[in-house]
């Protein structure tokens, strides 16, 4: 079969297409014949080896695992002995390790029922993005009816989902995000959205019971300066692998962030997707209700796989951008 590998950390460049042997499905897991994947900001600091502190897990001096890719949807072609979830032809998914691919393994409680509405297109746009905006908002943030909610970077990949869960669970949604994005955005659901270049939300006067940063590129103290007493930010990542190539910024982030929650009523997280099968069936129950739609913006061959992850580090990607298998 054919997938996309990585021999060395690097730019895009070092990415190659070769054939390998077709994986075979343990016990307890299902061989999925790939239909589409989604990139992610995770796989280029994977692709880099970025912050170097991953590479202690990754491998030194080169990935112990060279495959890449997360998100993906495909068919069921065959499955474990242990496995009673799923049947040889169902549609389904997921994420799982080296998704740019033509076929993957993977346990079941990482898989969902693909949600019949969605094109694989679709589906494949949803894991990643989905699970962390859905477990920001409903389980750090704990939005709920009639609050106010505030969405940083709300045009990208985590940020169109966002905004439809947070409507969706009852908030009045404000985002932040481009003048060419500021219609595409409203039409999510936002009821007031901020284009950047023009305006502050940091000095807007507004205040907001939960602030979802996408993007970084404000500091805490001007997040703060958003959020009501006893709001809540939630910290999703920023910035590329050359902003934290070392990732002591990030790491000495996280700890001013855990150090100022005890001294102040606002509360300072961050957020890292738990996969799991419950909250990839909450995601298709929402898609199915009419809540939820998965925006993509560019679709790729798995060949083009440098290509896609060069547009995604430009960070101009509206929602998700996409691998045709």
């Amino acid at each position: 079969m054919k997938a996309i590998l990585r021999p060395t950390y690097g730019t895009a460049d070092v990415l190659r297409l070769a054939d390998i042997e077709k994986p075979a499905p343990a016990d307890d897991q299902i061989l999925v014949k790939v239909r589409a994947a989604s990139v992610n900001p995770l796989d280029w600091h994977l692709m880099h080896g970025t912050p170097y502190l991953m590479r202690l897990g990754l491998g030194l001096p080169k990935p112990r695992s060279p495959r890449l890719g997360g998100d993906f949807s495909g068919t069921v072609e065959s499955i474990g002995s242990r496995v009673s979830r799923f049947k040889p032809g169902d549609e389904v998914f997921g994420v799982a390790r080296g998704s740019f691919a033509e076929y993957l393994t993977i346990s079941e409680v990482r898989v969902a029922a693909k949600p019949a509405g969605l094109t694989f297109e679709q589906a494949a746009a949803l894991p990643i993005a989905g699970l962390t905006a859905l477990q920001a908002l409903r389980d750090k943030g704990q939005v709920g009816r009639g609050q106010q909610v505030l969405i940083n970077g709300a045009a990208g990949g985590v940020g169109t989902v966002a905004v439809q869960i947070a409507k969706s669970l009852g908030a009045d949604v404000a985002a932040v995000c481009s003048t060419p994005n500021v219609e595409f955005v409203r039409s999510l659901g936002a009821i007031l959205v901020f284009d950047y270049t023009k305006d502050d939300f940091a000095v807007d006067g507004r205040r907001y019971d939960v602030l979802l940063d996408n993007v970084g590129n404000r500091s805490l103290a001007d997040c703060r300066r958003a959020l009501k007493p006893r709001g809540v930010y939630i910290g999703n990542g920023g910035g590329t692998p050359r902003d934290n190539r070392w990732g002591f910024a990030m790491l000495g982030s996280m700890i001013h962030s855990l150090v100022l929650s005890w001294f102040v009523s606002q509360k300072l997280r961050g957020i890292l997707a738990n996969v799991n099968a419950k909250d990839l069936a909450d995601l298709a129950t929402r898609v199915e209700a009419g809540q939820l739609i998965p925006i993509v913006d560019r679709r790729y061959e798995l060949s083009k796989v440098p290509e896609a992850i060069r547009y995604l580090e430009t960070s101009r990607a509206r929602g998700k951008v996409i691998i045709e298998i």
